[in-house]
């Protein structure tokens, strides 16, 4: 293996790693969140159901305008990088086809275009 690809493979790794750390925080969060919404119940049984209703619905709605905006955002910064990733095919020669990793790449790549077609039906939903 090249240096660069292993530089390449580090740096990936590295990537890899910082977004597991990050989605391992958001997992935080919504363990605290869910703890917080448990702790509602008590307006109702303290004869106060319209806190709680009220409360339930600002959680939620504030929770689906943030996680729609990131995905969004995401969504709309990948689909404008394809055609740049697109042209990233491994060459070899005039046939990328018979490039080594051609396979991989395409599979990639299709998965990605999947990816942000489900994004874009959750945000349109």
């Amino acid at each position: 293996m090249e240096p660069t690809s292993i530089g390449s493979d580090d740096s990936a790794r590295e990537c890899r790693q910082r977004v597991a750390a990050h989605l391992q925080d958001l997992h935080r969060i919504h363990l605290a969140l869910a703890e917080d919404s448990r702790t509602l119940k008590r307006f109702t049984t303290e004869g106060n159901a319209r806190v709680e209703l009220e409360l339930a619905a600002e959680m939620l709605e504030l929770y689906m305008a943030s996680s729609s905006a990131f995905l969004e955002n995401m969504r709309g910064r990948f689909e404008a990088r394809l055609p740049l990733l697109r042209r990233g095919e491994p060459a070899f020669g005039n046939h990328p086809e018979r490039a080594p990793e051609h396979g991989a790449f395409w599979l990639s790549f299709s998965r990605l275009c999947a990816v942000l077609r489900r994004a874009t039906k959750q945000v349109e939903a």
